[in-house]
């Protein structure tokens, strides 16, 4: 998100110098620099102990390729929180270890997306009204199933990778 008013009194912001940060929007009024902003997600490569991995598939978002798991952090919680509760709304698992992986920057919606190896006993997939159908997969064979160099491929590409 790029500032052009203020958020708090809606003045129309100046260009002002702010130390090492250089030139940024900023309120006169309220005497606050605005960075732009982004939204933080998670997104979770979920395994099982049979090494199958659940992934979903969301029209809205391909009707071909599946993806991971993924949600937007809410406002006081953590992205461990987060991709916990993602996981058990999105397709009913219950997290038994997660380990960070790393970040993703998704320049197409302005998001951070950090980045998860969830590990779960596997039980039935039950879905949420956004999910339009999960399965689990061989871990080994799941890169075929994912847009081939999305933030998904990615993910479990480096998962794979790890454990090779």
């Amino acid at each position: 998100m790029h500032f052009e008013y203020c958020p708090y009194c809606g003045r129309k912001l100046e260009l002002k110098e702010i130390g090492d940060e250089g030139m940024l929007p900023y309120c006169v009024q309220c005497e606050t620099p605005l960075w732009d902003m982004f939204t933080t997600s998670v997104i979770c490569a979920v395994v099982n102990e049979k090494n199958e991995i659940a992934l979903l598939r969301q029209d809205y978002v391909s009707k071909t390729n599946y993806v991971c798991v993924a949600g937007i952090l809410k406002l006081g919680e953590s992205a461990e929180e987060a991709a916990k509760r993602e996981i058990n709304e999105e397709i009913g698992q219950k997290v038994s270890s997660l380990t960070y992986i790393r970040s993703y920057y998704y320049k197409k919606k302005e998001m951070l997306m950090l980045g998860f190896l969830a590990k779960v006993e596997k039980s039935e997939l039950v879905l949420s009204g956004e999910v339009d159908t999960a399965e689990w997969f061989p871990l080994a064979k799941a890169l075929k199933k994912l847009r081939e160099g999305g933030i998904a491929w990615q993910l479990v590409k480096e998962i794979l990778d790890k454990r090779m």
